[in-house]
């Protein structure tokens, strides 16, 4: 009888690993692109390469004016985690591929049940032709995303009349 974690749980307890390197005081993100059986690039949300990260400065911009989880990015210091992995790879590399997501509180280090891809990552994911999206939901479970499907319901396109 084979005992070993399965593939999809092997490849979110790597990312589940580099969310150690977050240097956000709210969200941890750990991100790992996967094609082939072969890890293309890793990702973790934190500061711009030579900027300082809210884990330095000691201060998260948005906590402190009290915004809610998925508002006002711009106000974060941060880089997402798909964000940093998919810079980090070749886009030949990229289509078809998996990316793999967990996501923990930084206070608890409870994971994230609900967590997902930012409207700005789930671009990014479109873009870098990778097809599926894995993301964990806890220590075992996980969810998987066919990317087709954000790209049929684009979240982006708002009816104003309304």
């Amino acid at each position: 009888m084979d005992s070993r974690t399965d593939k999809q749980n092997y490849y979110l307890d790597i990312a589940d690993s580099v969310l150690e390197r977050s240097t956000c005081l709210r969200r941890k993100y750990g991100a790992i692109i996967v094609r082939n059986d072969e890890i293309i690039s890793t990702g973790y949300n934190g500061a711009p390469r030579g900027r300082r990260n809210c884990s330095d400065i000691g201060e998260c911009t948005r906590e402190r004016l009290h915004i809610p989880s998925g508002e006002r990015y711009e106000l974060c210091r941060s880089v997402h985690a798909e964000a940093n992995a998919i810079i980090s790879a070749s886009r030949r590399d990229m289509i078809g591929a998996t990316i793999y997501l967990v996501g923990r509180d930084a206070m608890t280090n409870e994971l994230l049940a609900n967590a997902m891809s930012c409207s700005m990552c789930k671009r990014q994911i479109i873009n870098a032709g990778i097809e599926k999206v894995v993301i964990r939901s806890t220590p075992t479970d996980y969810r998987t995303i066919d990317v087709q499907e954000w790209i049929d319901n684009d979240d982006s396109i708002f009816d104003l009349s309304l």
